[in-house]
């Protein structure tokens, strides 16, 4: 049957658009999870009408469809985990419109998020949704998972910016939601729903985005203490005190000390931890928030404040936060990277659990991330070669979703939910809103071909 659907669709795409090969389809099995997956095809649609016309071709045939954006997710939200179709959005990347007097634009989901905030600026406007991955992550991708990012305390997510989508449902309609009217309550907000839905649902054709005021250029402060809880302590100062940094980022014991051969930024040797704040306040207001966010943390014993106004010395900053992924790779070859998110005052508590699981399971535990808005990377390191640390791992990974729970917290801030975390979903929502949600996936895909396998079914969780 899979052989028939192919030849179909060869007939909606040019021989350059649909891609057979054994490389092409591990290529393209595979995202930053290392989860691994074969596709029988590889397509790479380049107008909505393909998509549409794909889309009724595999509700026929009954092939599951797996939308991708460039792979950079981390839990394996865009792998084939059986035979099927990848479509691969990376030729659908025109920014159509960018209308500078309602400050939205409209962008296909292909578009590169850091290339559009670059082209963008040159317009005075500004797209503020920053994951880690914004110089190759796609916009679709972006939208699809709901991603965060360093500016998501002063600025928001991803879907604080959608305003409008158009999609494809499984049967090959073409829905358009929302409006590009600011204000908008007309039904249901389908386009809210789609946002974070992970392929489930739709496959998004274009997008419409709200800009904003291109921001006054950015102050850098490092600032170091002798313990992670003075750190979180001073965030919750930081906020309370009616400050709001463009970003507030954490590192703890373990990143410093991974990421210390990588940076020219000479530290206090008992460095526990660090914060990095970053300030886009004006001219005029930006001394005043400097001066206010020193004392508070002088008032949680900082160690020492570093304050960087120019592009060299902010440069070294971003050097040592850009490291942290290929120096934790040199402390162990195995690595679970959790985005667990806590209500900002329960920071202190999440890195005690934290420190206590390490301890408990005798492995590292790395912490690093959006201190700001609670959303902090957990990073458990171990030994694929060593199976009481394989298993040590996947101990401590539930240990750790258990914890955050009780803390109020969520077991994902920004990855989603994919496959590597299925297994744990009901810990947070429930069997009851787990149904709720199933029959609103069936309403928009009744036949379950549309990226199956993720998020509801609790497929086997995997450390590779």
């Amino acid at each position: 049957m899979i052989q028939e659907f192919i030849k179909e669709v060869q007939t909606i795409f040019s021989s350059e658009q649909v891609k057979l090969d054994l490389e092409d389809r591990i290529a393209y099995g595979i995202d930053a999870s290392r989860l691994q997956g074969l596709p029988s095809c590889v397509v790479f649609p380049e107008s909505s009408q393909q998509v549409s016309e794909m889309l009724q071709l595999a509700s026929r045939y009954r092939i599951p469809i797996y939308p991708r954006g460039a792979g950079s997710g981390m839990v394996g939200g865009s792998v084939p985990i059986e035979a099927g179709v990848v479509v691969s959005f990376e030729r659908m990347n025109r920014i159509i419109e960018i209308d500078e007097n309602n400050m939205f634009c409209i962008v296909e989901p292909g578009v590169v998020t850091e290339y559009l905030q670059n082209i963008v600026s040159k317009k005075g406007l500004f797209y503020p949704p920053d994951p880690s991955s914004l110089k190759f992550s796609t916009i679709g991708g972006n939208v699809a998972t709901g991603a965060g990012g360093p500016r998501a305390v002063k600025y928001g997510v991803t879907k604080d910016y959608v305003l409008a989508i158009e999609a494809v449902l499984a049967s090959g309609e073409i829905i358009r939601t929302g409006s590009m009217a600011v204000k908008s309550v007309v039904g249901y907000d389908l386009t809210k729903l789609l946002v974070g839905s992970e392929g489930t649902l739709a496959l998004f054709t274009k997008i419409v985005l709200r800009l904003i005021t291109l921001p006054a250029p950015t102050s850098l402060m490092l600032v170091t203490f002798s313990d992670a809880r003075f750190a979180a302590r001073a965030v919750s100062g930081v906020l309370k005190s009616n400050l709001v940094p463009s970003a507030i980022e954490f590192m703890d014991e373990f990143v410093i000390s991974a990421v210390s051969e990588f940076g020219s930024i000479r530290l206090p040797e008992d460095s526990k931890s660090l914060l990095i704040f970053e300030i886009d306040d004006i001219p005029e207001v930006k001394h005043l928030v400097i001066k206010r966010i020193e004392q508070v943390c002088e008032s949680n014993k900082a160690l020492s404040i570093m304050i960087a106004h120019d592009d060299h010395e902010k440069s070294k900053i971003w050097n040592l936060r850009r490291s942290i992924s290929p120096a934790l790779a040199r402390i162990r070859r195995g690595k679970i990277n959790e985005d667990v998110a806590v209500p900002r005052n329960m920071l202190p508590d999440l890195l005690k659990v934290v420190e206590d699981i390490s301890r408990k399971y005798e492995i590292p535990i790395p912490v690093f991330g959006h201190a700001g808005d609670g959303n902090l990377h957990v990073n458990i390191m171990y030994d694929p070669a060593d199976d009481r640390e394989r298993e040590s791992a996947k101990k401590a990974t539930r240990e750790l979703f258990t914890n955050v729970l009780e803390l109020r917290g969520t077991i994902s801030g920004e990855h989603g939910i994919g496959v590597a975390k299925s297994p744990f979903i009901a810990m947070e929502l429930g069997n009851e809103l787990l149904q709720l949600m199933w029959r609103l996936k069936l309403a928009f895909d009744p036949l379950n071909i549309l990226n199956p396998g993720k998020i509801f079914m609790p497929n086997k969780a995997f450390i590779g």
